[in-house]
């Protein structure tokens, strides 16, 4: 099939495919079949093993959440871009002990879709894999909000670290249908990237170099990743529920439209759906559809 790596000396077959040998970091056509073979591996997992990882997965993802909201709180004297900028930086610590450490996270996940249409993953399969890893997900991010608001973390800083989840969590439910859709399309795009770049890294240092520019792009430009706001806006719908904490703010932020409602159909949903086409199509399908797809065999 043209497009495939060759095997080379010093390359050995394991049971989850072809160890490409060597130091250097794979090519895109290498990276694309590993891609095809640790979907077929993701999807094959039980379902006890793919759940689990996925609640790490969830729980990772909230740690990046929670000290991205630590270190944007209380940062009105810096510029806007340099307070985004680390957020960013500190968030990719999510992405990073999931690709390290090792956890099933749904919009890494979408990449699954490369091992089914090469037809070596049933379409059951691949939902079933995505199915249980969102649901895991949202039970890792959702324990880790309640650890996070038992601990009263959000009070700390004078109650800045609340009043900046507080803010994050009611501008995320502001965005109309269309917008989330769209950062969220723009988000998984680049966090399939991440994952992308990882897969060709080599070592563990390779993998967080890889992993640190995408990330902290997509935080800074304020794009929407899905299982991040499991924990951004729950967050905030608890602090919001503590009303001495919100009376002790002076001007604290407008949080009216912000309830479990609004955290489902104006941002998780359209947010979601929008993952999947920037993860599975504009990265996924693009790269399978360049290195992986079946060609005419040549005269």
């Amino acid at each position: 099939m043209a497009g495939r790596p060759q095997m080379r000396e010093g390359d050995a077959v394991t049971e989850t495919g072809v160890n490409y040998g060597g130091f250097d970091a794979l090519l895109p056509a290498e990276v694309a079949r590993k891609a095809e073979t640790v979907g077929t591996t993701k999807a094959r997992m039980s379902f006890l093993d793919t759940f689990v990882l996925a609640v790490l997965a969830g729980a990772f993802i909230a740690l990046g959440a929670i000290f991205s909201t630590t270190v944007a709180a209380g940062g009105s004297d810096l510029p806007y871009g340099v307070v985004r900028l680390l957020a960013g930086l500190v968030f990719t610590l999510g992405l990073i002990l999931v690709v390290i450490a090792g956890a099933e996270l749904f919009t890494g996940n979408n990449l699954v879709v490369m091992a089914w249409a090469s037809r070596r993953v049933s379409t059951v399969r691949l939902l079933r894999n995505w199915v249980i890893v969102y649901v895991g997900n949202l039970v890792g991010a959702l324990g880790t909000v309640v650890l996070v608001y038992l601990g009263k973390q959000y009070t700390f800083g004078h109650g800045e670290v609340g009043r900046t989840a507080l803010t994050i969590a009611s501008t995320k439910v502001s965005y109309s249908f269309v917008q989330a859709f769209a950062l969220g399309v723009l988000c998984n795009a680049l966090v399939c990237l991440a994952v992308w770049l990882a897969y060709g890294a080599r070592s563990t240092a390779d993998k967080i170099l890889a992993i640190v520019p995408p990330i902290a792009a997509f935080v800074a430009a304020g794009f929407e990743h899905s299982v991040a706001n499991m924990y951004f806006i729950p967050m905030g719908l608890l602090v919001k529920h503590d009303q001495g904490f919100v009376g002790s703010l002076a001007d604290p932020p407008d949080s009216s439209a912000l309830s479990w409602g609004s955290f489902v159909t104006d941002n998780l949903i359209p947010v979601t759906l929008g993952n999947i086409v920037g993860g599975a199509i504009l990265v996924g399908a693009v790269y399978w559809l360049v290195y992986l797809r079946s060609r005419p065999t040549e005269p």
